[in-house]
Formats: structure tokens, sequence, C-alpha cells
């Protein structure tokens, strides 16, 4: 007796790739003298934006790109560095 398949072998490839998962964040903790602090110089930053005359593009990028380090600055000085857990509040 002769068996004959009419069958395909299947061959499924699954890649799996190496993907970083954040463990640490940057944090300003709720009522905390460090959110006043950071608030009020953030308050003092956009106080001294000079939005007045801005005749070109390329001026208004300069503002922009000032403001944003300012924030990133303020950001760094007043926040502090946590653990993410599995417990964590996003």
């Amino acid at each position: 007796m002769v068996l004959i398949l009419d069958h395909v072998s299947l061959t499924i490839s699954i890649a799996i790739t190496e993907e970083y998962i954040q463990t640490r964040k940057h944090k300003i903790v709720k009522n905390s003298k460090e959110k006043e602090k950071s608030i009020a110089e953030l308050i003092k930053v956009i106080k001294r934006l000079n939005i007045e005359n801005i005749p070109s593009k390329e001026v208004l990028e300069q503002i922009v790109q000032a403001f944003s380090n300012d924030i990133d600055r303020i950001w760094h000085k007043y926040s502090k560095i946590v653990n993410i857990t599995k417990y964590s509040k996003a």
C-alpha cells in the first residue's frame, strides 16, 4: 500500500525583538514646594518672553527654542527621578 499525501508543511517565523522598557522617570510631587517653585519660575520665564516684534520665521524659531530649553531646565531642576514599578500610577 502506497500513501500519497497532498499536504505541504507550514513554517511560521516569529521575530522577537528586544525592546527597551523604561524603569525610571522624572516626576514633580503633587502639592510640593518643588511644584510651587517650578511654576513660579515658569511664570517668570513666560513674562520675560519678547514676542512684541518677531520679524522672521528664524527669530520665532529662536524664541521657541529658548523657551523649550528653559522649560527643560526648570523640569530637571525641580523634578526627581523615581523608579517605575507595576504599582506606579501613570
